[in-house]
């Protein structure tokens, strides 16, 4: 059977196949117990007709066969060929998409949603709004993402149909600094996936994992420890060896943020180990980008073996199409192990092409970058300057939540203001980063790199 077909079957409105069910029946002068045949009963038959059932794809094509029509004729409203036409535009918009393009992607999936007969096919449109809405959140529009994934997710079915647009709903929540709603959204859908049996699916560890990242990012690194145990609990009783990964990360990023730099370590490299065993480049590449953090902030810092950790990190993102905001990351990492190396003209050029490619929308990654490029400068005796991009570090961070990141930075950036002499912004800093709790204040430390 065609799978376009049988996925068709699972989604059309119940309504509207049971109309067509029965103009087809009478128009073949057929009675409904003719219709069921051996298969179902009449009432049953009748049920379908009420639209109160919605029978699978090979009872259905049976009872076509009876009334001499086609399953395709039932299932679609629009010709055959041009349902293919249309799928084939959605499949290459997902291909633009996964080839780092998603201003290709939006184009081509507009088309597609443009096109009057999209309407008419329930799983068709659905799937072009699923990769609009990944386009939109690589193209680092959140909200435009937030409100598609919203409609997308309104109506729980019991498969991963539902799931994979809750993961990303919840992830752009978080991306864009609302950590609150994106926990809230992940605790309201668990008690319907266990309502709906999905449990065990890797969707919905996925999405447990990513609440405790919330968690983490809120200030809460113990909750999302909990979340994460957890996680590895179920991963673990369910045998998915990508689960297990991605709670091993978390689980890492929620030590991190607990001060504990070498168990964080510990568990990502348990995360890579599992990582590198699966074909998802993406989430590689920025586990990679992680990892080599955790090797900076290890006491000593271990900075080639992050760069070279980087550069495995480089290779996997250009496979997997990333967004600007993943790439900006690496070259900021890559950034800070050649400060700490002393390679100063290395770290410049690469927090140059971090600052190229990081959105507006991403204020503390624009903040981090901005203050890398003032320890650069004061580095290089130009305290002046230095001081100005230390500025410019807290105008950006203005613009952020209250995140764990956040606060940290503004500990940061209130001791390099120190250091620069500008006692007024070093205090202003100093009240931001106390507005936020549970982060502990970072080890003093000079803007000039160690010999």
């Amino acid at each position: 059977m065609d799978a376009h077909l049988a996925e068709l079957s699972r989604t059309i409105d119940a309504a509207e196949l049971g109309r067509r069910m029965r103009i087809a029946r009478v128009a073949a002068g057929m009675t409904q117990a003719q219709v069921a045949g051996d298969d179902v009963s009449a009432a049953y038959l009748s049920r379908i007709e009420d639209g109160q059932r919605r029978p699978e794809a090979g009872l259905l094509e049976r009872m076509a066969g009876r009334m001499g029509v086609t399953l395709e004729a039932l299932l679609l409203d629009v010709p055959r060929d041009k349902v293919h036409e249309l799928r084939l535009a959605v499949d290459h918009a997902e291909l633009a998409l996964r080839a780092g393009d998603p201003a290709a992607a939006l184009k081509g999936v507009d088309a597609v949603l443009a096109d009057s007969a999209t309407e008419r096919v329930d799983f068709l449109q659905r799937a072009a709004q699923q990769v609009r809405a990944s386009a939109l959140e690589a193209a680092d529009d959140l909200d435009g993402a937030i409100l598609l994934l919203e409609d997308l997710t309104s109506g729980p079915t019991p498969d991963a149909g539902w799931l994979t647009p809750l993961i990303a709903l919840c992830r752009c929540h978080r991306d864009s600094g609302d950590y609150a709603r994106a926990v809230t959204v992940g605790e309201q859908a668990a008690a319907l996936i266990a309502e709906l049996g999905l449990d065990g699916l890797s969707e919905a560890v996925q999405l447990t994992v990513l609440v405790a990242g919330a968690h983490e990012m809120q200030g809460d690194p113990a909750q999302a420890l909990r979340v994460c145990t957890q996680t590895l609990e179920a991963a673990g009783k369910y045998g998915a060896a990508i689960d297990r990964a991605t709670a091993y990360w978390n689980a890492s990023v929620a030590e991190s943020g607990r001060g504990a730099v070498h168990a964080a370590l510990d568990l990502s490299r348990k995360a890579l180990a599992l990582f590198e065993l699966s074909d998802d480049h993406r989430n590689l590449a920025q586990l990679r980008a992680t990892y080599a953090g955790l090797q900076l902030m290890a006491d000593p810092p271990n900075a080639e073996a992050a760069l070279a950790t980087l550069t495995d990190a480089e290779r996997e993102l250009a496979w997997s199409g990333a967004s600007a905001t993943e790439i900006g990351q690496v070259h900021l990492v890559r950034s800070r192990a050649h400060f700490l190396l002393g390679d100063l003209s290395s770290a410049r050029e690469h927090v140059e092409k971090a600052a190229a490619q990081v959105p507006a929308s991403a204020s503390v990654l624009r903040a981090s970058t901005a203050v890398m490029r003032g320890r650069i400068a004061f580095a290089e005796g130009d305290a002046d300057n230095a001081r100005e991009l230390f500025r410019e570090g807290v105008a950006a961070l203005n613009d952020a939540g209250s995140d764990r990141r956040a606060a940290q930075l503004w500990f940061e950036l209130a001791e390099l203001l120190t250091e620069v002499g500008d006692t007024e912004g070093a205090v202003e800093a100093f009240r931001s980063a106390a507005a936020s709790t549970g982060l502990r204040v970072p080890t003093r430390t000079s803007a000039v790199p160690q010999a």
